[in-house]
């Protein structure tokens, strides 16, 4: 019989037990991640994150948890519920605390029920979704909400009374390529002159950007990745600073394997950057900034070094974040993602179930619309085959 405890946190649990749940899973799930989030302070304390994992134990050891925090706001999500929030309170429903199943600051998808390799993980999903189900109406905690999960663990919540939502990111796919030329050749010639002309831009300028890769990555790349990081928050009003340095020094001694960085240089300055991530064959775009504003220098920083690099070191795919319906243009089609949904209230789950049957119609619509006129010629058939 199986334990099932809210932990202090990740960091406070063995990593290597963390870490054989997590297996071939999201990097983001690992525990030098989600522990160095909270070492650094950027969950936890008053930021409103509350590291609480959910875990399983069988004579003292983890065999199943899922990542769980208690939140009081709702940011640093990318499943935005504010409308939901504010209709809560409006009808004298508190909404906050609520229990947030996902990663923070991260919107990829990945398991969020993990378990140890032997253990029958479809048991885990459903005996950890039916513990958070009750937790929530234990506690009078207004819902629980389980943001990029996997379709496995959607039906298994569903038949627990949660609610699906759909959502879309823009993901490029390796269809093969051996050079950056054979993936431009899959772009219509208008298309394909214009992202020519695009890198002919920055080489005009004088910019050369660098690729480093995990224990590559200089020392002192760190410090201006952040700077680069924090321009982007700054520059928009909508921006939020959710990281800090001793994150991304924390992440530098113990996270540096899974590290993509792409560099631009203008002469011998540093001018921007991208921080990646990468594990399996798929690289995940995270943080982007720069300190001069050129033309086409996001593009070719963020996409198309980020393309080829993927190409050249054998990728299948690059998620590089969310939004952004302009990288649709560059060979990105959407893709959808997926998150589920209890609310305890009555009153509320029915309002937002009316919402999510609206908007997943949507949705669903949006990605037809988009895949019909996909920037990408379709594959030519092989004649040999």
């Amino acid at each position: 019989m199986a334990d099932l405890e809210m932990a202090e946190g990740v960091a406070s649990l063995p990593a290597d037990e963390w870490n054989a749940l997590v297996g071939d899973e999201s990097p983001f799930l690992e525990w030098d991640w989600l522990a160095s989030l909270e070492k650094a302070g950027a969950v936890g304390g008053k930021t409103g994150w509350g590291s609480r994992p959910l875990v399983a134990r069988e004579n003292g050891r983890l065999v199943a948890a899922c990542p769980l925090y208690l939140k009081l706001h709702s940011e640093g999500e990318f499943v935005f519920d504010w409308g939901w929030a504010d209709a809560s309170q409006r009808a004298g429903i508190p909404y906050y605390p609520k229990i947030l199943v996902g990663v923070p600051f991260t919107p990829v998808t990945g398991a969020r029920f993990l378990a140890a390799p032997g253990q029958d993980r479809g048991h885990w999903i459903a005996l950890l979704g039916e513990a958070l189900r009750d937790t929530c109406i234990a506690n009078e905690i207004s819902g629980v909400h389980v943001n990029f999960c996997q379709d496995e663990e959607l039906d298994a919540l569903e038949k627990l009374d949660f609610q699906v939502r759909f959502g879309l990111q823009y993901h490029w796919l390796n269809d093969g390529y051996g050079c950056f030329e054979d993936y431009l050749a899959r772009f219509r010639s208008k298309r394909r002159n214009q992202i020519r002309r695009e890198r002919r831009e920055l080489e005009h300028q004088g910019v050369v950007i660098e690729t480093h890769v995990g224990s590559d990555i200089p020392d002192d790349l760190f410090s201006p990745m952040y700077e680069f990081y924090k321009t982007t928050v700054q520059e928009h009003f909508y921006g939020r600073q959710y990281l800090n340095f001793p994150l991304f020094e924390l992440l530098r001694d113990h996270f540096r394997e899974r590290l993509v960085f792409i560099v631009a240089r203008q002469g011998e300055q540093l001018i921007g950057g991208t921080f990646n991530v990468a594990k399996g064959d798929v690289l995940y775009g995270r943080y982007w900034g720069a300190t001069r504003s050129l033309r086409y220098l996001h593009f070719n920083v963020c996409y198309y070094a980020a393309i080829e690099h993927c190409i050249n070191a054998g990728l299948g795919r690059f998620e590089p974040g969310a939004g952004g319906n302009y990288k649709q243009l560059r060979g990105f089609d959407p893709q959808p993602t997926r998150s589920a949904h209890f609310l305890r209230e009555p009153r509320l789950a029915d309002a937002v179930g009316q919402f999510l049957r609206a908007e997943r119609d949507e949705v669903s619509e949006t990605i037809g619309w988009y895949m019909e006129r996909s920037a990408l010629k379709k594959k030519e058939p092989d004649p040999g085959s």
